[in-house]
C-alpha cells in the first residue's frame, strides 16, 4: 500500500516546460498521476520487504492454555525441517562435510527468527535456499530437484506464511514474486543437466500460502476491529445509559424541589398580612424571597423542559405524583399479582422521610423487585425496610429461581440506576449472588442526605444482576 506522505511528495505540482502535443500521444499530465502512484506503490514494498524491525508473532487468545501452540509447532517444524535438510543433503546429493550441518542449521533458523521479523526470516530463508542450491549443483543427478531439494519448497513455506500474516497485501505479493522469482531466474540461467523442475511446485505452493495467508491476517484484523468496536459500543451504551438514568432522577426530584419553591414562594407572599403593621423592610425582605423563589421555578421549568423535548414519549407519566414508601403496599401486590412470592418485614419506627429519599427508597425497592420477576422466576422474595436513627436500610433478598429465567434483549441498566440514586443522596448500595443461587441488593439511605458539594459514595462492585 502507498504511503499518503510518498504520493504527496510525488504528485506535487511543478511548472511544466510547454509542450507541443502530438498525434495520437497522451498529454504528459495524464500519465504521471498513474506513474507516480505506481511509483509509491514500488517503493512502498521495497520498503516493506527491507524492514528487518521486530514484529512478534501474537500468542492464541482463546483458549488461553494453548496460547503459545503457534509457536511450539513453529519450533518443532525449525528442528524437524533441520534434520530432513540434513538428510536429502547426504542421502539424495552425497553432500558431505561441514557444510551440511551449517545449511541445516540456516534453514531451521530462518523459521525461528521469523517468528519475532518476519523480513528477517524471509531473506534468511532465501540466503539458505541460494547456498543449498550453490552447495549441491555438481551433485544433481538426473531427475533430481533444483534449485530447490525435494522438501525445500515445504521448509520455506512456513517463513512465507509467517510474513504473510504480519506485513501489508502488497508486501505478501512482493515476497511471492521474489520466492518465485528466484527460483525461475535460476532454472534459466543456471539449471543443471537433465535435473528436475521445481519451478511449478513452488509456483502453486508460495502462492497458495501468501493467499493463506493473507486470509489470516484479515480475519484477525477484522475481529480486532470488531472487538474494539463492540468494547466503543459498550462503553457507549453505558455511558447513554447512565445520562437517560439521570435525566430521569432530575425530572423525578423536579416534582419535589418545585413543590417547596412553590409553598416558599406562597409563604412569603402571605407573611405580610399575617402580621399587624409589618414595616417596609420586611416586607422588602418576604418580597425579595418571592422573587428569588419565583426565579429558581423559572429556571427549574426551563431545564425540565429540555429533558421533557427529548424524550416526548413520557410527558404524560411527568405529571403523575412521584411514589413514596407509603405506597409500597400497591407495589408488592402488583408483584404477588405477577406469580412471586413476597413477604415484607419492617423495623424502627415507621416515619415520613424526606422527599428525597421516599422517592430513592421506592425505586430501589420498584427495581429489584423488577429484576426478581425478569431474572428469578418461581423464587421467594424478602423485602425488609429498617429506620435507624439516622439511616434507612433496606434489604430485598430472593431464594434461586425454580424455573429458567426467560431471554432479556441486551443487558439493563437497574443496578446502575439505583447505585446513581442513593450515590446522589450520599447512601451506598451493594448487589450480589447468594451462597444458596438467590441474589440480594442492599442499600443504606441517610434520613438526612448530604448537600450537593458534600462527598458521596459508590456499592462495592459485585457481580450484578441487571434488567
Amino acid at each position: 500500500m502507498p504511503r499518503l506522505d510518498d504520493v504527496n511528495e510525488q504528485s506535487e505540482p511543478t511548472t511544466p516546460a510547454p509542450v507541443r502535443a502530438q498525434p495520437g500521444s497522451a498529454v504528459g499530465g495524464d500519465t504521471d498521476g498513474p506513474r507516480t502512484v505506481s511509483s509509491a506503490v514500488v517503493r512502498g514494498v521495497v520498503r516493506d520487504l527491507l524492514d528487518l524491525r521486530s514484529d512478534p508473532l501474537p500468542r492464541m487468545s482463546r483458549p488461553r492454555w494453548l496460547a503459545w501452540l503457534p509457536h511450539v509447532v513453529l519450533v518443532y517444524l525449525a528442528v524437524y525441517f533441520r534434520f530432513l535438510t540434513v538428510e536429502q543433503l547426504q542421502n539424495h546429493y552425497e553432500i558431505t562435510g561441514g557444510w551440511v550441518p551449517l545449511l541445516s542449521i540456516l534453514v531451521g533458523l530462518s523459521i525461528v527468527v521469523a517468528v519475532r521479523r518476519p523480513m528477517a526470516g524471509f531473506w534468511l530463508g532465501l540466503t539458505a535456499a541460494g547456498l543449498i542450491a550453490w552447495t549441491v549443483y555438481g551433485n544433481v543427478g538426473p531427475g533430481q530437484s533444483w534449485p530447490w531439494l525435494p522438501a525445500g519448497i515445504f521448509t520455506f513455506a512456513p517463513v512465507l506464511l509467517l510474513v504473510a500474516l504480519r506485513v501489508r497485501p502488497w508486501a505478501t505479493i512482493g515476497a511471492v514474486f521474489v520466492s518465485i522469482a528466484f527460483t525461475g531466474l535460476a532454472e534459466i540461467l543456471f539449471k543443471p543437466e537433465h535435473s528436475g523442475t521445481s519451478l511449478p511446485g513452488a509456483v502453486l505452493l508460495f502462492g497458495f500460502t501468501g493467499l493463506l495467508g493473507y486470509a489470516l491476517r484479515a480475519t484477525r484484523l477484522a475481529r480486532t476491529k470488531l472487538v474494539e468496536q463492540e468494547t466503543l459500543t459498550e462503553e457507549e451504551r453505558a455511558r447513554r445509559t447512565l445520562l437517560e438514568e439521570r435525566s430521569r432522577i432530575a425530572r423525578e426530584l423536579h416534582d419535589v424541589v418545585a413543590h417547596h419553591m412553590s409553598v416558599i414562594s406562597i409563604q412569603a407572599q402571605v407573611a405580610p398580612y399575617l402580621v399587624e403593621n409589618p414595616s417596609e423592610e420586611l416586607k422588602e425582605n418576604l418580597a425579595g424571597i418571592r422573587a428569588n423563589a419565583v426565579e429558581a421555578l423559572t429556571e427549574l421549568r426551563r431545564v425540565l423542559g429540555v429533558l421533557r423535548s427529548e424524550q416526548p414519549d413520557e410527558e404524560a407519566e411527568l405529571h403523575h405524583p412521584q411514589p413514596t414508601l407509603a405506597e409500597l403496599g400497591g407495589l408488592v401486590d402488583n408483584v404477588r399479582a405477577a406469580g412471586l412470592e413476597v413477604t415484607t418485614e419492617i423495623a424502627g419506627i415507621r416515619r415520613p422521610l424526606s422527599p428525597g429519599v421516599e422517592l430513592t427508597a421506592y425505586r430501589i425497592v420498584q427495581e429489584a423487585l423488577s429484576n426478581c420477576l425478569r431474572h428469578a422466576p418461581g423464587s421467594r422474595v424478602e423485602v425488609g425496610i429498617a429506620y435507624g436513627p439516622r439511616d434507612v436500610h433496606l434489604c430485598i433478598a430472593n431464594t434461586a429461581p425454580t424455573r429458567p429465567a426467560p431471554p432479556t434483549m441486551g443487558a439493563g441498566h437497574g443496578l446502575l440506576g439505583m447505585r446513581e440514586r442513593a450515590g446522589m443522596l450520599g447512601g451506598e448500595l451493594a448487589a450480589g449472588h447468594r451462597p444458596d443461587g438467590g441474589y440480594e441488593v442492599s442499600a443504606v439511605l441517610p434520613m438526612d442526605p448530604a448537600p450537593p458539594g458534600g462527598a458521596t459514595s459508590a456499592g462495592p462492585e459485585t457481580n450484578e444482576k441487571d434488567s
